[in-house]
C-alpha cells in the first residue's frame, strides 16, 4: 500500500486525484512537484474522484494534468471534493 493517497501529475495542479477512498477528517501527503503537501480532508472523497490542494477560488480555473478541466461554480478549500457541484 502506497503512502500516498492522492495523486497530482504537474506542479501547477491545484487538484489531485484519491486512488483509495478517504474519510473526512483523514491528513492525507500528496506528492506535488518537489513538494509533499499536507492536506486535511473536509468530505469523504471516493476513489478516483478529486480533491483541492490548493485554495481555488469562485471563477478560478480547475488544474488537473497541467491543463484546465473546469472552472469553479463556488469557492473550494484544500480538501474538499472537487466536483461538478462546485
Amino acid at each position: 500500500m502506497s503512502q500516498y493517497k492522492a495523486i497530482a501529475m504537474k506542479a501547477k495542479d491545484n487538484v489531485a486525484t484519491v486512488t483509495e477512498d478517504i474519510a473526512a477528517g483523514s491528513e492525507i501527503k500528496i506528492p506535488v512537484g518537489d513538494e509533499i503537501l499536507h492536506v486535511l480532508v473536509t468530505e469523504n472523497i471516493r476513489f478516483g474522484h478529486k480533491i483541492a490542494i490548493r485554495p481555488i477560488g469562485k471563477d478560478e480555473k480547475i488544474i488537473k494534468y497541467g491543463e484546465v478541466i473546469g472552472v469553479a461554480t463556488a469557492d473550494i478549500k484544500p480538501g474538499q471534493h472537487t466536483h461538478v457541484h462546485n
